[in-house]
């Protein structure tokens, strides 16, 4: 299996992930153009578990992304949809063709350079490890962190020693298997996918005691996916991955959070890849897109707010500033 190879997945929908899916499949086209895997977007439909719910992408977005050379295949939500949007990524992984590998990006993420760079091994899946100790949160009088995973692995027949991190102490998270699910890989996106979603039902349905004090929204599917890589022996990202989240993709999240904090070469990047006419007029229909790109007040009133090279170390830091003056545009 070879990277260049590898479907791309995104999931977009009306509003704010539409824009986004543009950002992406325009910095894929600009910053890795020889990347000859499909790029397929994953668009959740307005029934089932999104029933109610205006999900469509709208048809001049559509026309752009498609001129971009996506694809849009819808599908149906059945088990999280408006109640867990994060589950769209769960459940999307079935529009894939099954047996092919697939690499999963969140929608929010740039494409900062060459993807068939990365020298995947879609046999021993991976995840982001941009993340911060999200979850869990032990209480004061237990279970820690190591019952807490351990009865995890445990549910699901899996081994919980070889998991962990022997460079970290005892009872600090970063000893455990944790992920950010900003983007995975795979070798068949039907069995990953299947996995994923039966355990992340399981636990949403019938989380055992040792969870009980634990918020399952909206950390479900960042418990789940560590189990589901190691059970196909995945682990942690060696430094062949080390372009994603890196020279290669910039997980932003969202545009005040890329101009707050990431480097030069992601702003520049970001605002030459939105900058052809025909993406620029679609863009210019998201308030964040038009105000911090085009207006430039992501470089004139973010950009100068912090020292980039003195970053807080919790993202809630870079937030409430920019909460505070206003610029937390979404």
């Amino acid at each position: 299996m070879k990277a260049k190879g590898a479907n791309l997945l995104i999931v977009a929908q009306g509003g704010r992930l539409q824009f986004e899916a543009l950002i992406f499949a325009a910095s894929l086209r600009q910053s890795s153009p020889d990347y000859p895997g499909r790029l397929i977007i994953a668009e959740p439909q307005p029934e089932g578990a999104w029933a109610g719910h205006d999900t469509l992408i709208a048809p001049e977005t559509r026309d752009v992304l498609e001129w971009l050379g996506a694809e849009i295949h819808p599908f149906t939500a059945r088990h999280f949809g408006a109640q867990y949007p994060y589950g769209n990524k769960i459940e999307a992984l079935q529009v894939l063709p099954p047996k092919e590998p697939f690499i999963f990006f969140d929608t929010d993420t740039l494409i900062t350079g060459p993807l068939d760079s990365i020298k995947f091994d879609f046999k021993r899946p991976s995840a982001s490890m941009r993340r911060e100790g999200t979850w869990p949160i032990p209480p004061l009088y237990g279970p820690g962190y190591s019952t807490i995973w351990k009865s995890l692995y445990d549910r699901f027949g899996l081994d919980f020693a070889s998991t962990l991190d022997p460079s970290q102490p005892d009872e600090h998270w970063e000893r455990y298997l944790y992920f950010n699910a900003g983007w995975f890989f795979g070798a068949d996106p039907e069995e990953f996918g299947r996995r994923f979603l039966d355990w992340a039902i399981a636990v949403r349905d019938e989380p055992q005691d040792e969870l009980a004090c634990q918020s399952l929204d909206p950390w479900l599917d960042q418990i789940i996916l560590p189990l589901v890589i190691h059970s196909f022996g995945g682990t942690r990202p060696g430094p062949e991955l080390a372009g994603l989240d890196g020279e290669t993709t910039c997980h932003y999240r969202n545009l005040p959070l890329l101009y707050a904090r990431e480097s030069d070469k992601v702003v520049e990047v970001l605002e030459t890849t939105v900058a052809h006419n025909r993406i620029k007029k679609r863009l210019k229909e998201w308030d964040a897109a038009r105000k911090l790109i085009y207006q430039g007040k992501g470089r004139d009133k973010i950009r100068v707010m912090f020292d980039r090279d003195a970053l807080p170390s919790k993202e809630k830091m870079i937030r409430n500033p920019l909460k505070k003056s206003g610029w937390w545009l979404l």
